[in-house]
C-alpha cells in the first residue's frame, strides 16, 4: 500500500548504505493519488511505481479513502483505547 509516501521514502533511505541500485521498482496494490505524486517528486527517474489501484485521498489520519482505511485495523482489530 502507498499513501503518503513517507514510509517508503524511509525505507529506501535506510537501504542506501548498503549500495545504490541502477533502478528500483515500486510495487503497491493500492494508493491514493497524494503517495503516488510524492514518489514522483522524491524519487529520481530510474524509480518505477507499480501500482494496481489508485484512490481518491488520504483522510487527515493519512487513511486511503474510500477504499482501504486503516490497513492495521483491518489486519489486527481495532487499536485499544486506553
Amino acid at each position: 500500500m502507498l499513501a503518503t509516501g513517507q514510509s517508503m521514502l524511509a525505507t529506501f533511505e535506510a537501504l542506501q548504505p548498503f549500495g545504490t541500485p541502477k533502478e528500483v521498482h515500486l510495487a503497491c496494490i493500492i494508493g491514493a493519488q497524494e503517495g503516488v505524486d510524492f514518489v514522483e517528486n522524491h524519487f529520481d527517474k530510474n524509480t518505477h511505481l507499480w501500482i494496481a489501484a489508485i484512490d481518491e485521498k488520504l483522510n487527515n489520519k493519512g487513511y486511503i479513502i474510500p477504499g482501504l482505511g486503516d490497513a492495521g485495523d483491518l489486519a489486527f482489530g481495532e487499536k485499544l483505547q486506553q
